[in-house]
């Protein structure tokens, strides 16, 4: 039987706030309180939502000291460690490991597509590199290749520190195939905030959320209704966020995160790191629209 950590619920793929081109701690102690204090059951620090591939390597293993230290134990930090060399996703997983994150997130290697077998070894040397657990995560629209349901089944049997997927393909059937294939062996956590109440009605156990960092009380709530199949004031919240997660996603991810936060108070700046941009005027109008309906 698996005697680690299971992640589950509301999970916030934390942003990291910037001022002046260095990273705002002020800023982000702030927001480790407001996550906590919101019901939120995990932080995920450095994700894509918190412009890993734009801090340095320094900067990412920081952060996730910094995170951890300000937690103190009270949720788990699922620290971000994913790359698409292994020897740099080996890298960040000892050092963040070392950092005291309870679980490293590993995405699929973008860009250079390696084959199931590709990844059989990628995920597999990570997974031996450290005895806390692996969250893998599948995200064809960004990275173009997933983790096939056989691939992940090997993985699962082949190392006891992987049984979490991040499953971010927009198919909930893949939950079904996932659930279908290893039972209580693996946790399905959705990976697009739309889907949070689909997946997890039919079997995803949660959410690692871009919209709980402006709403994440409201995520919260969505999340733990569902958790209790109280699927009715699931829906209701789900109707009451959906022009959120709608428009997190208008532009490039996390400047509308970052708008929208400032604009509520959370953040000092929206800064972003290049290549990205900071949210254009026609899209802050129509996030500040979006904020007035969701916090009427």
């Amino acid at each position: 039987m698996n005697t680690q950590p299971i992640f589950h619920g509301a999970i916030t793929a934390i942003v990291t706030p910037f001022k002046d081109g260095r990273i705002a701690y002020d800023d982000l102690g702030k927001l480790v309180e407001r996550q906590i204090e919101a019901g939120i059951d995990a932080l995920v620090p450095v994700g894509t939502t918190g412009e890993c591939p734009t801090v340095s390597m320094a900067e990412h293993v920081e952060i996730v000291k910094f995170v951890v230290e300000k937690v103190r134990r009270r949720i788990p930090v699922i620290a971000g460690a994913g790359a698409n060399s292994t020897a740099e996703a080996l890298k960040l997983t000892r050092e963040v490991d070392e950092a005291g994150a309870d679980g490293m997130l590993h995405v699929t290697p973008y860009y250079n597509k390696p084959s199931q077998e590709g990844l059989l070894r990628h995920f597999g040397a990570v997974a031996e590199a450290t005895k806390k657990p692996i969250v893998l995560y599948s995200i064809p629209g960004r990275a173009v290749i997933e983790v096939a349901v056989p691939t992940l089944v090997k993985l699962v049997e082949r190392h006891p520190n992987i049984y979490t997927i991040k499953e971010a393909g927009g198919r909930v059937f893949r939950t079904s195939q996932m659930i279908d294939a290893l039972g209580e062996r693996i946790t399905v956590l959705c990976g697009e905030d739309e889907h949070t109440v689909p997946y997890m009605s039919v079997g995803a156990k949660g959410v690692i959320s871009v919209a709980s960092n402006v709403a994440p009380e409201l995520v919260a709530q969505m999340v733990h209704a569902a958790e209790k199949f109280d699927y009715a004031t699931a829906q209701k919240l789900h109707i009451r966020l959906y022009p959120l997660f709608r428009d997190l996603f208008m532009e490039p991810s996390p400047a509308p995160c970052k708008y929208a936060m400032q604009k509520l108070g959370m953040i000092s700046s929206d800064e972003v790191r290049m290549p990205l941009a900071e949210l254009s005027a026609a899209g802050r109008a129509t996030m500040d629209a979006t904020l007035a309906k969701v916090f009427a």
